[in-house]
């Protein structure tokens, strides 16, 4: 399903980072995918694949095991049994607090796959020479411009969308989960 998911949307994630990183590169979402497709082809809208690939893997492992530590975590502060079924709201609570964890491991492969995706642009406006534009010469740049650190570039930022962002994915299905389970158990 993450494969699934990232294979779809890498088009319109690349599109979406090359008109945030060159916003007077591009007219729109239309002129980019075009301009893209003519200066480096199809397989241009797939830069950054592999780091995205991981991301998701590493995002949602972590994200999915460090919910249940937080669902315990909420427990305790709520002061309810081990054992007790969260509220909705306590299982939304319990998902934001996972995805500052899952933050952590999806900051560095954001990082490497949003330079790759800009890697073309960056290559015309003279920021970065040709043949820097792997995964490898990516990791390597930034271990040597900034230290294991520079890949926490963009932290803050990205636990402001995954903190409030994973609040209403998991409320959302928390409460769609007791919509249609109409009375019955929502394990069901």
């Amino acid at each position: 399903g993450g494969t699934a998911c990232v294979v779809t949307g890498q088009p319109f994630d690349t599109a979406k980072v090359k008109m945030q990183t060159f916003p007077n590169m591009y007219k729109g979402l239309v002129d980019c995918f075009v301009k893209t497709y003519k200066q480096v082809g199809f397989r241009g809208f797939y830069k950054g694949t592999t780091p995205a690939l991981v991301a998701n893997i590493a995002e949602n492992s972590v994200l999915f095991m460090c919910y249940g530590f937080c669902q315990q975590i909420v427990r305790r502060i709520v002061g309810v049994d081990r054992k007790t079924k969260l509220s909705d709201l306590q299982n939304a609570a319990a998902g934001s607090f996972a995805s500052a964890f899952a933050t952590l491991v999806l900051c560095p492969t954001e990082l490497v796959k949003c330079r790759l995706q800009a890697m073309h642009e960056m290559q015309l406006s003279g920021k970065i020479i040709q043949g820097h534009n792997t995964v490898w010469s990516v990791v390597k740049g930034v271990i040597q411009k900034d230290g294991p650190l520079g890949f926490y570039r963009g932290l803050s930022s990205t636990l402001l969308r995954e903190v409030p962002g994973y609040f209403f994915f998991f409320g959302g299905y928390e409460l769609s989960r007791t919509f249609f389970a109409s009375g019955r158990s929502k394990d069901e």
